[in-house]
């Protein structure tokens, strides 16, 4: 077995709500979540919405902290590919400018360095460089898709989670942006935690799967025993909803 990039033991997260005349309540989010990534891998997590896939990967990344257990982090902090780029792209600004901003703001190189691995990046992603001046709204929704991979990318992670980065996006391009994914994992020895409600896209893509539910992990394992032998209610009847 690789070396783990991330470990998650007992994590139970809540959240405050605001009920009638301001009452307060603490909802639990998540329910004893415990699991390991390993280096190279890409660990699926599949679940209806509302389920806590997404206070998860909050927790991982720091923004939501109100929560018991341990996150080990191996390696830097994991970098985000969103469900859509579009929103956190900068309308007004070039692509270079917008896969820069995380060099400027990290403030270690040069602007012809910074250059340099801008146009690295835009090629590796599967744009080249004749993107670079080009405004998010002058790109196709998959081309937006590949800016916000190079965004997470241009500081050279080992880490990525990738919430729902496929699910805004036709079949067509959802299979070119999940090749792209699989490439750049070789290149440069990236490990995933990709996130999905879809189980087509998970099976496709994860060396291993787990299955949430209701803020608990009920069912995990690699991806053809979850899905031609699932042990729990919950995971038979998430399964042979997708195959209607």
């Amino acid at each position: 077995m690789s070396e783990p990039v991330l470990e998650v033991k007992n994590l139970s997260a809540h959240y405050i709500t605001h009920g009638f005349l301001g009452k307060q309540t603490r909802k639990q989010v998540l329910d004893d979540v415990s699991f390991t990534v390993y280096q190279g891998e890409i660990l699926g997590l599949v679940g209806e919405s509302g389920c806590g896939k997404s206070t998860l990967s909050k927790a991982i990344l720091g923004l939501h902290t109100d929560y018991e257990g341990e996150i080990i982090h191996h390696t830097e902090r994991p970098q985000m590919v969103f469900q859509d780029p579009f929103g956190s792209l900068n309308p007004a600004k070039t692509i270079e400018w917008i896969v820069e901003e995380p060099l400027r703001a990290y403030g270690k190189y040069g602007k012809a360095e910074r250059h340099e691995r801008v146009m690295d990046m835009l090629r590796r992603v599967g744009l080249g460089e004749q993107f670079a001046d080009r405004k998010p709204r002058e790109l196709s929704g998959g081309q937006r898709q590949r800016v916000g991979i190079a965004v997470a990318l241009i500081q050279r992670p080992r880490f990525i989670i990738a919430d729902e980065p496929v699910s805004a996006l036709d079949v067509t391009i959802q299979a070119q942006i999940l090749e792209l994914l699989l490439e750049l994992r070789e290149e440069l020895d990236l490990s995933y935690l990709f996130i999905s409600h879809d189980l087509n896209v998970i099976r496709q893509i994860s060396d291993r799967v787990m299955v949430m539910n209701e803020g608990k992990i009920v069912e995990q394992g690699k991806p053809e025993e979850v899905f031609s032998s699932p042990k729990t209610d919950y995971a038979k009847k998430l399964i042979s909803a997708s195959l209607i």
